[in-house]
């Protein structure tokens, strides 16, 4: 299952979110961020279900992992933390590079950054070979940001291994990497992934991430839109199970009826 989390009105109004990520589907809604905002879910299954949780993925979001490691059995080893949510950090700490970079280099009338955001944060896979070209002449001109670029994409590759050893061998030389540059926001990105390298492992067994959460998202925001905005937090709530909680709305007679004719002729 997944475990995330979406606004309500402002962005900083959030909701926590938990869904079947076999089934794409919402199975659990609470007001807020906190830790018991999903103790509530796991309080609610039976002790079966809670030993039957293969893995849950999550961001890496204390009051999510503390209410896990609370209540559901060998939660070390089940926790994934999202690696999307590792590449958002990765990605930010590489922006706060350049927009230190462009400062230093500004101040010798350098301004060869400028303008290059979205250059750094592109996936080398979904640029065209005349702006590989391009994007390599500007890594050759400002070299420090172009080696915090390469901390970013080798810790990334790291994800691109098939197995949890072979993951974990090049987490440590890329840790001592990363920790030894002089680019202070990738080595704070660097101790939060050595602190919780546990939990990222275990996505090397259990292969799961956030992106169907992340989907679901989506479409409780649309849902939201469409209502043009909710006002009533229990409304609200109602209309995501409504909407997302894979809800078979035929009447019990039609369900009947309808599983006879998929039973002898297949399904439509």
């Amino acid at each position: 299952m997944g475990v995330d989390e979406t606004s309500f009105q402002k962005r900083h109004e959030k909701v926590t979110i938990v869904s079947d990520l076999e089934r794409s589907k919402v199975l659990f809604v609470a007001d807020d961020r906190k830790q018991e905002s999903l103790d509530g879910f796991w309080t609610s299954l039976p002790r079966p279900q809670l030993n039957a949780i293969g893995a849950v993925a999550m961001d890496i979001c204390a009051p999510y992992i503390q209410s896990t490691l609370l209540h559901v059995p060998a939660a070390d080893e089940k926790i994934v933390f999202d690696v999307f949510h590792i590449a958002q950090m990765l990605n930010k700490a590489l922006d706060q590079v350049r927009r230190m970079e462009s400062r230093r280099l500004g101040a010798r009338g350098d301004h060869t950054l400028r303008g290059t955001r979205y250059d750094w944060l592109r996936h080398p896979g979904t640029v065209t070979t005349e702006e590989t070209r391009e994007f390599t002449e500007l890594r050759a001109r400002v070299h420090r940001m172009a080696r915090a670029w390469e901390i970013k994409e080798t810790a990334m590759a790291i994800f691109d291994l098939k197995s949890a050893s072979a993951s974990t061998k090049e987490f440590g030389a890329w840790l001592q990497w990363a920790i030894r540059s002089k680019r202070e926001p990738m080595k704070h990105v660097a101790r939060t992934l050595r602190k919780h390298w546990d939990q990222i492992e275990n996505y090397f067994r259990h292969r799961i991430t956030n992106a169907l959460a992340e989907a679901i998202n989506g479409q409780i925001q649309l849902v939201k839109r469409r209502s043009r905005g909710f006002r009533n937090r229990d409304r609200f709530r109602e209309a995501i199970y409504f909407h997302c909680g894979g809800l078979d709305l035929y009447p019990a007679g039609i369900c009947g009826f309808r599983t006879i004719v998929n039973t002898r002729i297949g399904p439509s």
